[in-house]
């Protein structure tokens, strides 16, 4: 895991540096590690709708689509997946 990622699940993070740790995530193409912030239950879903919004601007249709079918996440996130493909 990289740096960016633990800081972006990291409890004593403010929400200023995991959005940015986020966003630097999306820049660097890193879809597996945004697609393992979006399952993460214990993240706030402000920052797996984040997450979510950076793989759609990664083109990561593939891992959207993996998202919209994965019943273990919440229905609200399942949705926004579908839409973003």
């Amino acid at each position: 895991m990289s740096t960016t990622f633990q800081t972006a699940v990291k409890k004593n993070v403010s929400s200023t540096q995991r959005y940015k740790a986020i966003d630097s995530l999306v820049r660097a193409r890193e879809t597996t590690n945004l697609g393992i912030l979006v399952r993460m239950g214990g993240l706030r879903g402000e920052f797996r709708r984040h997450a979510l919004n950076g793989l759609a601007d990664c083109n990561a249709m593939t891992t959207l689509e993996e998202l919209s079918e994965d019943t273990t996440i919440e229905p609200s996130l399942r949705r926004k997946a579908e839409e973003l493909i």
